[in-house]
């Protein structure tokens, strides 16, 4: 299973029609995937959601565009906004400039792909089968395919974290041991879906109204281990988050292409979190992604 040549093939699907109303269901039929499955690793391998990525590179190529002297709204009519105010107005959010300032501050224009790398550390995963298992806590509802999923995502962590709902929901829950678990679960085929921060419990009786619950069936795990980092300050923290991306970009672009084993679409992919991520100088946390043998 090479994931990193279909997210390539999909990327390339979308350059060739980017002046069209491309759907995602498009996108992801040309790759082969489940509507679900596919906005997952393209949101995971890329940073972004599918939505997000289109009208990124639809402003970007608009972008170029604007120094070759062609009006804005026949720009804007070209790469698929209806109005040069709607145009304009997402740029601006874009850039930080309307276009009439971004082409006056702008001497030139050069583009480019950023890519991320785990340099230097291999990541040998652990096999193992999980038995089921049950999780409570809190989380939002959001759609996968949408343009604000992964932004739902961040605003819910910054959420968590304001309000100190980890120590409320350890308080509540009482787990017999330490540790969290994230994880995306699917509510439909048309990208509804729970992201849900929560604990192992035995069952669901002390979970409260505002409390999601979600029960993991049994799998099959390759079991990624991130690679350490000291998290002592809040710009370590950062540092990561990035790993952790790193981390699942690496799993779907590089590691699933020689591994032998495919995705396991029928289980849950999750990340768990416990006393090794919480300002050490070897900080790590554990990405569980089911598997099959091919």
């Amino acid at each position: 299973m090479n994931y990193r040549e279909d997210i390539e093939k999909s990327i390339q699907f979308i350059e060739y029609h980017i002046k069209e109303k491309i759907t995602i269901e498009e996108v992801a039929g040309h790759a082969g995937y489940s509507l679900y499955h596919f906005c997952r690793i393209f949101s995971l391998c890329q940073g972004v959601s599918v939505m997000e990525y289109i009208r990124g590179r639809k402003l970007s190529l608009a972008a170029a565009e604007l120094f070759k002297g062609r009006k804005i709204i026949d720009i804007a009519m070209d790469y698929g906004f209806e109005t040069s105010s709607g145009f304009t107005k997402a740029f601006r959010k874009a850039f930080g400039y309307s276009p009439t300032q971004y082409t006056a501050r702008m001497a030139g224009y050069a583009g480019g792909i950023t890519t991320s790398k785990i340099g230097g550390y291999i990541m040998n995963p652990v096999i193992v089968v999980k038995p089921a298992f049950k999780v409570a806590g809190y989380g939002i509802k959001t759609n996968i395919t949408g343009a604000t999923y992964t932004k739902d995502i961040a605003s819910f962590w910054s959420n968590y974290n304001g309000e100190n709902l980890e120590s409320k929901m350890y308080n509540i829950l009482n787990p017999a041991k330490h540790g969290e678990v994230g994880l995306c679960v699917p509510l439909s085929e048309s990208g509804n879906a729970i992201y849900l921060l929560g604990v192992i419990v035995d069952d669901f009786s002390k979970a409260e109204e505002d409390m999601l619950t979600v029960e993991v069936p049994e799998a099959q795990y390759a079991v990624f281990t991130t690679p350490p980092v000291n998290t002592a300050n809040d710009v370590e923290q950062k540092e990561f988050a990035k790993i952790i991306t790193g981390t699942w970009k690496y799993i779907f672009e590089d590691w699933f292409k020689d591994s032998g084993y495919v995705y396991d679409e029928g289980k849950l992919d999750f990340e768990f979190y416990d006393e090794r991520c919480h300002h050490r100088k070897d900080t790590v946390m554990e990405i569980y992604i089911p598997v099959k043998k091919l």
